[in-house]
C-alpha cells in the first residue's frame, strides 16, 4: 500500500520566475523518479543528483532519459541489482549558471593606501562586477548546500567584503599614486579582475568582468587636493593679482558714487597692496642711505624772505604765518 501511495516523476525541470536565484532544489518530498524519467536542463543551468548525501552526477544542458546509461554514477554508488526497473529516490539540485549583473561593490569606510606624491592617502572606490556558476559540483560543495534555494543576496556580502579587502593589498602595495589611479580606472580594473579570478573559482564561481567606476578621496582631503590644484592653476601670483585688479576696475567704474564704488575702489586698492607687498618680498634688499651731512642752513636767496612782523625772525616771503611765533603776516 505504501508503494502505491507514491507519487512518480516523470518529468524534472526548473523554470526560473524571477532574477536572483542561484541555486534551487528540486521538491522530492514523498515522490520518487520514474525509471526512464525526462530532465531537462536549460542553457542557462546545470543539475546534480545528491544521493545520500553524495554528488553522484552532475547534468549540462540538454533533454536526458534517467537510465543506468545516464546515471553511471550513481549506479555505482547504489550498486542497485534491478537495474533501475523500479523506481528510485534522489535530490536534484538546479543551478543557474547566467551572468549575475550589476552587482555593486564599495568601500563602507576609506582605505590608506601609500602614496608616492603625498606620502598617504585615504580613498574611496565603488563600482560593478559581473560573475556566474561555473563548477555547480564545488558551489554546492563549498557554498550552497542542500538548502532549498540560495540567492545572490546570501552571496553578496562574502563577495564584496572579498573584493574590498583583495583591493586594499592591491592599491597598498601599488607604486601608482593616486593621481593616475584616477586616470587609469579601467587599467585599475582589469588588474582587479586578474587579483579576483582565482578567489572566485575557489567557490565554482567564474569573475566575468570587474569595473571601478570612481576613486576618490574623503570630503575633507579632496578640499585640500582642490586648493593644490587651484594654485597650481594660478601659476603667477603676480600676473593673478594684476587680473583681480583689472578684474574690479569695470564694477567700480558701474557704480561710480555708491557703496559698491566704495566696495571695488577698496578692493582694487587691497590688491594693489597686495602687488606691492609681493614685489617687495622678491625685490633684492636696498642699500642704506648715507647720513646726512651737518652744516649751517642753506641761506635764502634774496627777495624770497621778509621779516615777521611780531618776533623779527627772517620767514619766506609767501609765508601767512609766522613759523617761529605763529602770528599773522601781510
Amino acid at each position: 500500500m505504501s508503494f502505491l501511495s507514491k507519487q512518480f516523476i516523470d518529468v524534472i525541470e526548473w523554470t526560473e520566475s524571477g532574477d536572483g536565484v542561484l541555486a534551487y532544489r528540486y521538491p522530492m518530498e514523498d515522490r520518487e523518479i520514474q525509471n526512464g524519467g525526462k530532465l531537462t536542463v536549460t542553457d542557462s543551468q546545470l543539475a546534480v543528483f545528491v544521493n545520500e548525501g553524495r554528488i553522484a552526477d552532475v547534468f549540462e544542458p540538454g533533454l536526458h532519459t534517467l537510465s543506468t546509461q545516464t546515471l553511471p554514477v550513481l549506479t555505482y554508488l547504489l550498486n542497485w541489482d534491478k537495474a533501475f526497473k523500479s523506481p528510485f529516490k534522489s535530490d536534484v539540485f538546479f543551478f543557474s549558471t547566467r551572468l549575475q549583473l550589476d552587482q555593486k561593490w564599495g568601500t563602507a569606510n576609506p582605505i590608506t593606501i601609500r602614496d608616492r606624491e603625498f606620502g598617504a592617502v585615504r580613498m574611496r572606490a565603488f563600482g560593478i562586477y559581473s560573475y556566474r556558476i561555473a563548477d555547480a559540483k564545488v558551489f554546492y560543495q563549498k557554498v550552497s548546500g542542500t538548502r532549498p534555494a540560495y540567492l545572490v543576496t546570501d552571496l553578496e556580502g562574502q563577495l564584496r567584503n572579498t573584493i574590498v579587502g583583495r583591493m586594499t593589498d592591491t592599491f597598498g602595495t601599488s607604486s601608482v599614486s593616486f593621481l593616475d589611479m584616477a586616470a587609469n580606472q579601467a587599467q585599475l580594473g582589469q588588474n582587479m579582475l586578474s587579483v579576483l579570478k582565482p578567489v572566485f573559482a575557489d567557490l565554482g564561481l567564474s569573475l566575468e568582468s570587474f569595473v571601478v567606476e570612481n576613486i576618490s578621496l574623503p570630503e575633507e582631503l579632496q578640499k585640500l587636493l582642490d586648493q593644490r590644484i587651484g594654485m597650481t592653476m594660478i601659476g603667477d601670483m603676480n600676473r593673478y593679482t594684476q587680473f583681480q585688479v583689472a578684474q574690479s576696475m569695470p564694477i567700480a567704474a558701474a557704480n561710480e558714487g555708491g557703496g559698491m564704488a566704495g566696495a571695488g575702489v577698496g578692493l582694487g586698492a587691497g590688491l594693489a597692496m597686495a602687488q606691492q607687498m609681493m614685489s617687495a618680498m622678491n625685490a633684492p634688499p636696498a642699500a642704506a642711505p648715507a647720513p646726512p651731512q651737518a652744516g649751517p642752513p642753506a641761506p635764502m636767496a634774496a627777495g624770497a624772505a621778509k621779516f615777521c612782523m611780531n618776533c623779527g625772525k627772517s620767514i619766506p616771503k609767501p609765508a601767512k604765518f609766522c613759523p617761529e611765533c605763529g602770528g599773522p603776516q601781510q
